[in-house]
């Protein structure tokens, strides 16, 4: 396998630090809103980059964080908490904001044909582990106190910007925004915040007491703490989004290499922003699109997926409702074709070895998806048994995970409804109604879940509403 490393910026062999075996490290979501579209492609890359491994023969163990404390507004060490924002933007807990959006999070996760992580570690489990590594850290003399903050003294290395790519501390504007004050109990720009005491943030609602006084841990400590925690010293993948490059991942290695005393994580595999015209979609400027607002405008989620997959992820990708209309037709068509073949037989081992192959080399290829799918229209166009691609693409949807032979059985079955099925629905529609008349939107969004989970998605008109099979 070969794939692109940040760290050295070449297409590298991959060669895990244990023969056979990969450690991967996938940065997890802050819940304190919806995860967009946009962060969900990362997701869906780093899911196709662990089915590759495992369809290659890799043992895989990914681990993924969850941010529940720590992660303020600027991504670095300005702003307050986004959890406590999130907590007062809805008036009530930060505990209940996380719960909820964490749940929102996996129930789109799972929408989107995504394996489980094999560990998902809250932050606010793992204090203890926390204050551990800053202790060490202060011990080496690579963190030292002021203003009852904990800092990182990036002056320590020798070079701190290895993974940013021409970042110096120079670039470090201070009051590019209005809201943003420099901080004074830096020695250095760079520098970041291990610990944050009350004296900083008395507002903020989860503390935890420790040597340096009661407070909570800066975002930064709380991937490599886990990361360390869950898959030892030496890791082989670190995963995330372009815009964990700078500050967190490159302080993620600054601090992870000053606590272990030797190198880290080797690769480092981010995927780029998801654009539409007006620009990179984000929370922060309210220019963002959901899973479920697909849903509600009739999209199936897979198509997403089968979206993602045409471009490479190192390369921006726009998203509009057209292309995905587009997309919806394209995926519509090739389940109609893999629909027309008929699995009976005896496949013939030499092509579907040849085929496997082709396809294999194409996603090791630094994880080439789009040539992954011209595969999949190759084998449809091959001069050779149904047998021999059907057993093909059930091999490929491993890694696809876009639902091609289930969704073609679908089709085969017909689309005809029984009258009591209809009435089933029409009911939920009108209960649906009703609770949205009440403002009891949380009823209305279990209604249309409950209609998805049998395969019948709800699209709001204004000719009405009308309901079909995804």
């Amino acid at each position: 396998m070969r794939i692109y490393n940040t760290r050295s910026r070449m297409v590298e062999d991959f060669v895990p630090h244990e023969e056979g075996k990969v450690s991967i490290y996938t940065c997890g979501p802050t819940v304190y809103h919806f995860a967009h579209i946009g962060n969900l492609r990362s997701y869906i890359c780093e899911d196709v980059l662990v089915k590759t491994l495992r369809y290659t023969g890799y043992k895989v163990k990914r681990v993924m964080n969850i941010t529940d404390v720590g992660h303020l507004t600027s991504d670095a060490d300005t702003g307050e908490d986004k959890m406590l924002k999130g907590a007062k933007r809805e008036h009530t807990t930060v505990l209940k904001i996380a719960e909820r959006y964490t749940n929102a999070f996996f129930e789109d996760f799972y929408a989107l044909n995504m394996a489980a992580p094999d560990v998902v570690e809250p932050a606010t489990h793992c204090i203890p582990e926390f204050i551990h590594m800053i202790e060490v850290l202060i011990e080496k003399g690579y963190a030292y106190r002021a203003g009852e903050n904990i800092y990182f003294d990036t002056s320590k290395l020798e070079n701190y910007y290895v993974l940013s790519n021409g970042i110096k501390e120079d670039d470090l504007m201070v009051g590019v925004r209005d809201d943003v004050d420099e901080d004074s109990n830096k020695r250095n720009k760079g520098d970041f915040v291990l610990w944050f005491t009350k004296s900083k943030f008395d507002d903020q609602e989860l503390k935890w007491e420790s040597p340096w006084g009661t407070g909570y841990p800066g975002w930064h400590i709380e991937c490599s703490c886990i990361g360390i925690k869950h898959l030892g010293e030496y890791m082989d993948i670190h995963c995330g989004g372009v815009d964990n490059i700078f500050p967190h991942h490159t302080n993620e290695i600054a601090q992870s290499e000053a606590f272990l005393g030797h190198p880290w994580c080797r690769y480092w595999f981010h995927v780029h922003h998801l654009v539409e015209k007006s620009g990179k979609m984000s929370k922060s400027s309210g220019n963002f699109l959901t899973v479920s607002t697909l849903k509600e405008k009739g999209y199936d989620p897979v198509v997403y997926r089968f979206f993602c997959l045409q471009s490479h992820y190192r390369k921006p990708l726009e998203f509009s409702y057209d292309v995905l209309d587009n997309m919806t037709a394209a995926f519509d068509k090739l389940i109609k074709r893999i629909s027309a073949l008929k699995p009976e037989g005896k496949k013939d081992d030499a092509v579907f070895e040849e085929y496997r192959n082709r396809f294999a080399e194409a996603l090791t290829d630094d994880l080439n998806t789009s040539m992954a799918l011209t595969v999949v229209y190759d084998v449809l166009k091959a001069d050779t048994d149904d047998a021999t691609k059907y057993a093909l693409i059930e091999s490929f949807d491993e890694v696809l995970s876009l639902d091609l032979l289930a969704k073609a059985s679908w089709l085969n079955e017909g689309t005809s409804e029984d009258e009591e099925t209809i009435r089933f629905v029409e009911e939920k529609i009108e209960e649906r109604k009703q609770a949205k008349k009440e403002k009891d939107f949380a009823k209305a969004d279990a209604i249309r879940d409950e209609l998805l989970a049998k395969g019948i998605v709800l699209e709001d008109t204004r000719e009405g509403v009308k309901w079909h099979r995804v």
